[in-house]
């Protein structure tokens, strides 16, 4: 891995594109029919702008955790945990990119969105990485604040405020993210054991947690329902939701019910395609009809 490769590892890849494609989804909504090159331009700029930020925050991590990566097969891969970048390369990097995306985002799109982001970032780099993470199960519900906020940062950027409309969207990806990451947790027990993490199968064992998952889709599906509810889609989203929440409750309970590793791995691919899809549905909604 060359050293460019390892820096870009830093960021991860894979999380960011999720939460700049999030982001994207807000700035669509945002703005009514289609988008004038004056949008089009503020989007690119405030998708840049955030990309750079959450890639901050994601190096950031990467310091702070690096021996608890080094434990874990999931992550001991990260050139921070196998020691191919100092702490000093690796901070020197994150500020260097917190720097450069909060001036694209003040300069180009609004400080509102620079600020709600730079707090995003100072929320998942400090608060959940280095306060909540290590020392509380329920980090992943509080933390989940942070990686609920690209729909708000997006609508920011094009509206220049937050409304209920972008509340709702923070909401749903809010409810979905514990699910998401104790159906993971689940079965890599055993890695955040030796880690030292305080993840929910951890202290509360494995049926706690099943129980914690099956409520909280529940919980979502009546949260995925609320765009419709509220006026901000059509019957072409509600389709979606309801299979979608259907789906993921189904999961959910089957987990709780009969638990294997495999269903686990099943129930935390199917979060993603749940978030990924209903967020496509919203989009296709809002043009279509």
């Amino acid at each position: 891995m060359n050293r460019l490769t390892q820096f870009y590892a830093l960021t991860k890849p894979r999380v960011v594109q999720l939460i700049v494609f999030c982001a994207v989804i807000g700035m669509v909504l945002a703005v009514p029919g289609l988008p004038s090159a004056d949008d089009i331009r503020v989007a690119a700029f405030a998708a840049l702008g955030i990309w750079l930020v959450a890639g901050a925050a994601a190096a950031f991590n990467c310091l702070i955790e690096k021996g608890i990566d080094a434990k874990m097969k999931r992550t001991s891969w990260r050139p921070t945990a196998k020691g191919e970048l100092s702490d000093t390369q690796t901070l020197l990097f994150s500020a260097v990119l917190c720097a450069l995306g909060s001036a694209v985002l003040y300069l180009t799109v609004n400080p509102l969105t620079m600020w709600l982001t730079f707090a995003t970032f100072v929320g998942y780099a400090v608060i959940y990485t280095v306060v909540l993470k290590p020392r509380t199960p329920q980090n992943i519900v509080i933390g989940g604040a942070s990686g609920a906020m690209p729909p708000v940062l997006g609508w920011a950027a094009m509206r220049g405020d937050v409304s209920p409309e972008a509340l709702i969207l923070f909401l749903i990806i809010f409810l979905w993210t514990p699910p998401h990451f104790w159906a993971l947790a689940l079965y890599r027990v055993e890695d955040y054991r030796k880690s030292g993490l305080p993840m929910l199968p951890v202290t509360h064992g494995n049926e706690f947690t099943r129980l914690q998952i099956l409520l909280y889709t529940v919980v979502l599906f009546a949260a995925c329902l609320l765009p419709f509810a509220y006026g901000m889609s059509s019957w072409l989203y509600l389709v979606a939701a309801l299979v979608l929440g259907a789906g993921f409750t189904w999961y959910g309970f089957r987990l709780w019910r009969h638990y294997s590793d495999a269903l686990a791995r099943q129930t935390f691919r199917f979060s993603l395609i749940h978030l990924s899809v209903l967020f496509a549905a919203l989009l296709l909604d809002h043009y279509l009809l």
